[in-house]
């Protein structure tokens, strides 16, 4: 066709009829002219090879500089950035244009491709069903979630299946530790119905990496052993090497992005208390999962059987009460009830509380603290533990160690402040334990609270008079009971009607 070239494909087409066919017709089968066809029987050469190269339309702009200063510079640091490159020779030449970096990044590009160093290889690989779990942990404070207007510090313990897709999210408040892992490891397992025949997971590096022989030993032996109540065969992949989970490292971005859009749609980043933040993470994961659900359906198949119960995911230390009404325990102080002083203490230590046995009895459970940064110790404190012995020594709440831990909301801690400004340390340690006592004796420490904070914004101090009147027990008045006697007369009557009836 006349404006068409001639195709290699169409000339040897053309060479093959030509062989049986005259020109005009094996012209005609190869889809050209016939004029087309004698002059390419003068010619033996496809059409691609009489295609001159195309030399270039204007001046190379890096002729100067290429070999004698960029390649010298790529030979002796490989691993040196296009834009790295382009910056230093803007320093050197301080006339070159800006516009000259894609062209400097492309001919680099080039460059590597023929003269670079060997990358590493990524091998692909097949996942059978039932073959494989992988556990990791994501850092999740980017996404600025809150809880009652604090911030949450926070991470992701994120369990998967590479052949259906399957996963499970916990949320951490703690680090990588064993306990997370075990509580988020068996919770997935559970959901699903099944174990895997192995388990891979770079966690436990993470969770034991700065402690000594011992504790490395003994975290390896709770892990082989949390394994083996699965019957899964423990595996972890190479310190650092994170393609090596790729099948897990990759779901993160995912999830951490969806997340991210359900906050988005959502409105707000603050929960009202963790469980709601929980169920958040929990809903999306479900709906990830009902995606996959007819590959999770094949794979349950062939996953092996939950053992009768599960097993232990927490750790047991035992404690003293000192005469603080308190125990310490991983750099945290932990108020109690006063009775307890003296005692000796079982505690079991999960990723976000703590249980507490008096032998084998429970006695309540506390929310887990963390230790401070540098070291600092935390604290997690009841004001109810020590209310009745701080009413008798008041002056105690001025300089005690855990003072703004003592007071249950923000409000309370401001109203102290107003005290000490405005009456001095005696009226405002007076006032303030007799709000925390009010508080604790009527049951009333949000509404108190509110009060608290009314008078705070009206530029009032607290009443303790006032505010105890306020949320005083109401009295009622007994009730009138009249209670009206029957006649002797009655009882006479009832008797003979039984005699007559005997």
């Amino acid at each position: 066709m006349p404006g068409r070239h001639v195709t290699d494909r169409q000339k040897r087409l053309f060479m093959q009829f030509r062989k049986t066919y005259p020109a005009a017709i094996a012209a005609a089968k190869a889809g050209f002219s016939p004029a087309t066809a004698y002059r390419l029987e003068k010619d033996p050469r496809l059409p691609s090879q009489k295609k001159a190269p195309r030399g270039r339309r204007r001046p190379d702009p890096l002729e100067n500089i290429w070999d004698s200063e960029v390649v010298p510079m790529l030979k002796a640091a490989p691993s040196l950035r296009p834009i790295g490159v382009f910056e230093e020779l803007r320093r050197r030449h301080p006339d070159m244009s800006p516009g000259m970096r894609r062209t400097l990044e492309r001919r680099i590009r080039t460059w590597r491709a023929v003269h670079g160093p060997e990358q590493e290889v990524i091998f692909r690989q097949e996942h059978p069903p039932g073959r494989m779990g992988l556990s990791d942990f994501s850092d999740m404070r980017d996404l600025g979630v809150s809880i009652a207007s604090e911030p949450l510090d926070h991470r992701l313990y994120h369990f998967r299946l590479p052949f259906s897709g399957f996963e499970s999210a916990h949320v951490v408040l703690g680090g990588e530790s064993f306990v997370a892992l075990a509580e988020g490891l068996q919770n997935a397992l559970w959901t699903l119905g099944g174990a895997p025949q192995q388990h891979r997971s770079d966690s436990l590096s993470a969770a034991f990496r700065n402690l000594d022989d011992d504790a490395q030993e003994d975290l390896t032996r709770r892990y082989e052993a949390l394994c083996a109540h699965y019957g899964m065969t423990p595996t972890r992949n190479n310190l650092g090497v994170s393609h090596e989970n790729g099948s897990i490292e990759s779901a993160h971005g995912h999830i951490k992005r969806a997340l991210e859009d359900e906050l988005l749609l959502r409105g707000s980043r603050d929960f009202d208390d963790l469980s709601a933040w929980r169920r958040f993470v929990d809903e999306l994961i479900g709906r990830r999962n009902a995606r996959n659900a007819a590959r999770i359906d094949l794979e349950r198949a062939a996953l092996k059987e939950l053992p009768a119960r599960k097993t232990s995911d927490y750790e047991e230390a035992r404690v003293t009460v000192t005469s603080s009404s308190a125990f310490t325990l991983r750099k945290v102080f932990y108020s109690v009830p006063s009775r307890l002083i003296g005692h000796k203490l079982l505690v079991r230590l999960y990723d976000d509380r703590l249980d507490v046995f008096q032998g084998t009895t429970h006695l309540f459970t506390l929310r887990r603290g963390r230790s401070g940064p540098n070291g600092r110790h935390g604290h997690v404190v009841d004001y109810r533990h020590v209310i009745r012995s701080l009413r008798r020594k008041p002056m105690a709440l001025l300089n005690l160690v855990y003072r703004e831990q003592l007071f249950p909301r923000r409000t309370y801690a401001k109203a102290f402040d107003a005290l000490l400004a405005e009456v001095g340390e005696k009226p405002a340690c007076r006032t303030m334990v007799g709000l925390l006592a009010l508080a604790h004796e009527r049951a009333c420490e949000a509404e108190l609270a509110h009060a608290i904070d009314a008078e705070l914004n009206a530029g009032r101090l607290p009443d303790l008079a006032a505010l105890s009147q306020r949320f005083a027990p109401k009295t009622a008045a007994a009730p009138k009971v009249v209670v009206a006697l029957p006649a002797l007369a009655v009882y006479d009557a009832i008797a003979s009607v039984a005699g007559e009836a005997a």
